[in-house]
């Protein structure tokens, strides 16, 4: 299947993340995956992100949509069949409130969403995010403003150090319908830049989820934010991968 190169704006992009123990994250990673470690903690998190203007390649910006959208996501490397290590981010769930999303996904682009509803006020410092997946099985909430710095207890010691981190991980692998087969997405931004956000109240219910994460296995780090940014999406390669059961 023919997947075009998808362009637009990036108004919004909160990277929420936490720290784990990389034990717990190996059990709901699959193969080919292992967690992608910093300071021998696993990174896990959620992008979520408000696209505006997305369309194909070559046609005007009028022509395109706009979304909110959530993936949980799960900093990983893995052997290509060269043997060289390659890293990326493997995503156990999509989220939108697009319905166009939902039924071109894993069609005209890959990545396969459920739909959901979100609540978002954004007025360009204090965000208050919600959203609820329809089937009950997804729910996410973050409040915060912009900070001058990480938290004093991440497990990186820098803004820079946090960027170039979650920059590498540029693409990502989804699940999908089809037993034994992952989407690949790579992201291409045109000017890179975060920006650390101090939240007042942060919830995920796939990370706090004790069939995945037993008690004390994840706990939050920090959480960056962009806005404004030109961007890319292009196709990878599909994975073949046993099904994770964490879907």
């Amino acid at each position: 299947m023919h997947i075009p190169v998808l362009t637009g704006t990036i108004k919004r992009r909160l990277l929420v993340n936490f720290r784990a123990e990389p034990a717990a994250v190996q059990r709901i990673l699959p193969v080919p995956f292992r967690p992608k470690l910093y300071h021998g903690h696993a990174l896990v998190g959620i992008c979520l992100i408000r696209l505006e203007q997305i369309r194909p390649v070559g046609l005007p910006a009028f022509l395109g949509i706009a979304s909110e959208n959530a993936a949980h996501r799960i900093a990983v490397e893995w052997n290509d069949e060269h043997g060289v290590t390659q890293q990326g981010v493997y995503i156990p769930r999509r989220d939108t409130g697009s319905r166009l999303n939902r039924l071109a996904g894993g069609r005209l682009f890959p990545g396969e969403h459920h739909p959901a509803r979100f609540v978002v006020v954004d007025d360009g410092r204090t965000i208050d995010f919600q959203m609820k997946s329809d089937d009950g099985a997804a729910e996410v909430r973050v409040v915060g403003q912009p900070a001058a710095a990480l938290p004093v207890d991440s497990c990186f010691s820098s803004l820079a150090e946090a960027s170039a981190f979650f920059e590498g991980g540029s693409v990502g692998y989804s699940i999908t319908r089809d037993v034994g087969r992952l989407d690949g997405l790579r992201l291409e931004t045109k000017d890179w830049h975060v920006s650390p956000l101090e939240v007042s109240e942060v919830y995920s219910s796939f990370f706090s989820d004790e069939r995945y994460f037993p008690a004390g296995s994840v706990v939050y780090d920090h959480t960056l934010i962009m806005r404004d940014l030109v961007h890319e999406w292009h196709a990878e390669a599909e994975l073949a991968s046993p099904a994770c059961s964490c879907a």
